[in-house]
C-alpha cells in the first residue's frame, strides 16, 4: 500500500508542474485530462501527507520518552505518543478506503425513476413527496433537475416519473437510493384514522453516453401517439408522444412531456440507454455474485430499503440499522446524514472484501 502511496505522491508533484506548463495549458484536451487526474488523487496525497506527519510526530515522541524527563513533561509526551498512535491507525484505515477502486460511474449525472407501488393513490402521493425530496436535495448541492417524463394523477400524486439530475458526483451520492421506499401514515382519505402502509420504488441510473451503449437502429420499434393527462384529458392535439421499444430486451420507454416529438424521442432514448446500461451491469453482477455474497444492499430495486413513519416522525434505513427522528427535515431534502452513513458502510464492506 505504501509503495503505491509514494508513487501517487510523486505523480501528484509531477502533475502540479505539468498543469502550470504553458504548452500543456495550450492543449486543452491534455490540460483537462491532467487536471482531472490531479483532482482524483489529491485527497489521497493529502491524507498520506497527514499520515507521514503523524508518523514523524510519534517517532519524535518515542525518542523523547527514551530521554531523562521530569514527571509532568513525560506524562505530556506519553499522552502525545498514545494519541499519535491512535491517529495513525485511523489514517491507515482512511487511506485503505481511499485506495479502493473507484466506481467508474461516480462522477456521472443520474436518471432517477420513481413509481408508485402498493397502496394506490396513497402510493402515488408519496411518490410525489419523494420527487420533491430529491429535488430539494439536488438544490442544496446546486445540481440541476429536469423532468424527462411524468404520469400524474388527479389527486396530485405521481404514478411514475423519470427525471435527470445534472451535477458533479450526483451518482456517487444517490446510487444507494435504489430500492423500495415504504411509507406509514394516515391517508387524508382515511376517515377511521388508521395507519396505512404503502410502497414506492426508486431506481437510480447513471446517465449513459451514446458511445457506452451500442443500440442498433433495427433493434428499436418507435411508436408515436397523442399525449394525455389525468383523467384522459388531452394535453395536445398532435402525435408528439413517443414510445420506444427495445426489441431484444423488451424494454419500453415512453415520453410525452414535450410538445415536440423530436425532444420526446431524445429524452426517451436517454432513459433507454441508462436502463440498458443498468441491465448490462446487473448481468455482470450476477456472474460474480458468489464473490459478493458478503455484500448486502446491492441497490436492487426490489429490496425494501427504507421506511418513513409519519406518526413517529422517524426514518429508518433497514440496510444499516440507522434510525433518525427528523422526518420533516429528510423530506425537505436533508439527506446527507443518511447518505454519508450508507457510503461509510459500503466502503467498509468493500474494504473487508479487499483484505
Amino acid at each position: 500500500m505504501f509503495d503505491k502511496l509514494s508513487f501517487l505522491e510523486q505523480r501528484y508533484d509531477e502533475l502540479c508542474g505539468a498543469v502550470s506548463d504553458p504548452e500543456v495549458i495550450a492543449d486543452q484536451n491534455k490540460f483537462r485530462q491532467l487536471c482531472k487526474e490531479q483532482s482524483d488523487i489529491t485527497p489521497i496525497v493529502e491524507k498520506y501527507r497527514e499520515y507521514k506527519a503523524a508518523k514523524q510526530a510519534v517517532e519524535e515522541a518515542r525518542e523523547m520518552l527514551g530521554e531523562s524527563l521530569d514527571k509532568d513533561f513525560r506524562e505530556l509526551v506519553q499522552a502525545e505518543f498514545d494519541e499519535g498512535r491512535e491517529k495513525i491507525v485511523l489514517l491507515e484505515d482512511a487511506l485503505r478506503i481511499l485506495l479502493l477502486p473507484k466506481d467508474p460511474n461516480d462522477d456521472k449525472n443520474v436518471i432517477v425513476e420513481i413509481r408508485g407501488g402498493a397502496g394506490g393513490d396513497e402510493a402515488a402521493l408519496f411518490a410525489a413527496n419523494l420527487l420533491r425530496m430529491y429535488s430539494m436535495y439536488a438544490e442544496t448541492k446546486r445540481w440541476r433537475v429536469e423532468v424527462l417524463n411524468m404520469n400524474a394523477t388527479e389527486l396530485g400524486g405521481i404514478k411514475e416519473v423519470s427525471f435527470e439530475i445534472n451535477g458533479q458526483g450526483a451518482y456517487s451520492r444517490l446510487k444507494y437510493e435504489s430500492g423500495v421506499h415504504r411509507v406509514q401514515r394516515i391517508p387524508s382519505t382515511e376517515s377511521g384514522g388508521r395507519i396505512h402502509t404503502s410502497t414506492v420504488t426508486v431506481a437510480v441510473l447513471p446517465e449513459v453516453e451514446e458511445v457506452e451503449v451500442d443500440i442498433a437502429a433495427n433493434d428499436l420499434r418507435i411508436d408515436v401517439f397523442r399525449a394525455g393527462g389525468p383523467g384522459g384529458q388531452c394535453v395536445n392535439t398532435t402525435d408528439s408522444a413517443v414510445r420506444i421499444t427495445h426489441v431484444p430486451t423488451g424494454l419500453v420507454v415512453s415520453c410525452q412531456d414535450e410538445k415536440s416529438q423530436l425532444k420526446n424521442k431524445d429524452k426517451a432514448m436517454k432513459i433507454l440507454r441508462s436502463r440498458l446500461y443498468e441491465l448490462m451491469q446487473s448481468r455482470q453482477n450476477a456472474e460474480i455474485a458468489e464473490q459478493r455474497k458478503s455484500q448486502v444492499g446491492t441497490g436492487d430495486r426490489s429490496e425494501r430499503i427504507r421506511t418513513y413513519n409519519y406518526p413517529q416522525g422517524r426514518v429508518s434505513d433497514h440496510r444499516i440499522g440507522l434510525t433518525i427522528h427528523r422526518l420533516d427535515a429528510v423530506l425537505n431534502g436533508d439527506l446527507d446524514e443518511i447518505i454519508d452513513a450508507l457510503n461509510t458502510h459500503y466502503q467498509s464492506e468493500k474494504l473487508k472484501g479487499e483484505l
